[in-house]
């Protein structure tokens, strides 16, 4: 009986031990959004998909957002806070900071720590000769204490552009400008005859 229960006692004990060492090999958030970056290229064959290139997007959206959130917190004048604002910088067409000044304004206005991308919408418009390529994106925004801010409507413009890799047609993608305004319709409202 003795020796039954000293088996069954080291028993539990190897078990408890093993338990105990399980790691968890998940990334933290911080080292995620430390390795955002706009240097991912997708092959054309899989590019073909508006349900990829809708993916695509929103992940996009999401990093950017990640890494505003990020150097909005920061001091902004650290070295870190500047390797962070030269990733933001990257995923735009134009590397102009003016793109960026609008989404540090509204964050730091409404004191965002997080954001969301919800729905999201993908769609093309037909100017002249020029096709774009547009986003619509539900973000909510979330305080110091993970509490809802509000939930805004974003539209965002994007292109894909070709990226050159040996034998591969690829494509990188870039914001052309972020939260633009909606193009009016033009067809004139007025009395008619």
């Amino acid at each position: 009986m003795r020796r039954n229960n000293l088996v069954l006692i080291l028993f539990s004990l190897l078990i408890f031990m093993a338990a105990c060492n399980k790691e968890s090999n998940e990334l933290s958030d911080l080292q995620k959004v430390r390795n955002n970056n706009n240097k991912k290229t997708y092959p054309v064959t899989k590019m073909d998909s508006a349900q990829a290139i809708s993916f695509i997007t929103k992940q996009k959206i999401q990093e950017l957002l990640d890494l505003s959130t990020l150097y909005t917190a920061g001091n902004r004048d650290t070295e870190i806070d500047s390797v962070i604002y030269a990733q933001m910088r990257s995923y735009f067409a134009e590397k102009d900071s003016d793109k960026l000044k609008p989404i540090l304004k509204q964050l730091d206005s409404f004191k965002v720590k997080t954001a969301k991308v919800g729905n999201i919408e993908v769609t093309k418009e037909i100017i002249g000769n020029d096709t774009l390529d547009f986003a619509k994106f539900d973000v909510d925004y979330y305080d110091n204490r993970d509490r809802l801010i509000g939930n805004f409507r974003k539209n965002v413009q994007y292109t894909l552009k070709l990226s050159p890799v040996k034998f591969k047609k690829e494509f990188t993608f870039y914001f052309v400008d972020f939260d633009v305004k909606p193009r009016k319709d033009s067809t004139s409202v007025g009395v008619t005859k």
